[in-house]
């Protein structure tokens, strides 16, 4: 690689860790917006890129209601909705990624899988994997 190829790499590599972010800020706000209650935790590695694993944000609230449980009383459990963020031009979850997602859901019992995608100026949409595809949902339907 030279050295004209090497900055062009680097550039790009810095303009997806920025779009990345603000899709990641846009995500936490728009669900901020009609849910105060939901906490936000980010899985953003060094530099504030992306990290491993298979999910970006984790939103999570206290669940309220009556513990079915004996033993437990109201707000010691959570609710959590695992969030996939995709910025930019960034290509839609595979079928191997929609099968991990399915897999943390299987094991935390998530209350939902979301896909937030964001592109500036251009687009804005939130995702619930529901009946084998992603079915658009207002913020309000999910995190409402």
């Amino acid at each position: 690689m030279n050295k004209s190829e090497k900055k062009k790499w680097v550039d790009a590599a810095g303009k997806a860790i920025e779009t990345g972010k603000w899709a990641e800020i846009m995500c936490k706000a728009l669900g901020s917006r009609v849910a105060s209650r939901w906490k936000y935790v980010s899985f953003r590695g060094k530099k504030e890129g992306e990290w491993r694993g298979i999910v970006d944000v984790l939103a999570i609230r206290k669940d309220t209601s009556k513990p079915s449980q004996t033993g437990l009383k109201r707000g010691d459990l959570f609710e959590m909705i695992i969030i996939q963020i995709k910025g930019g031009k960034a290509k839609a979850p595979s079928a191997s990624d929609i099968r991990r997602l399915k897999l943390v859901d299987a094991h935390y019992l998530a209350k939902h899988i979301v896909l937030y995608q964001w592109e500036k100026r251009k687009n804005s949409q939130f995702k619930v994997w529901e009946d084998g595809d992603w079915k658009p949902k207002e913020a309000v339907e999910i995190f409402g």
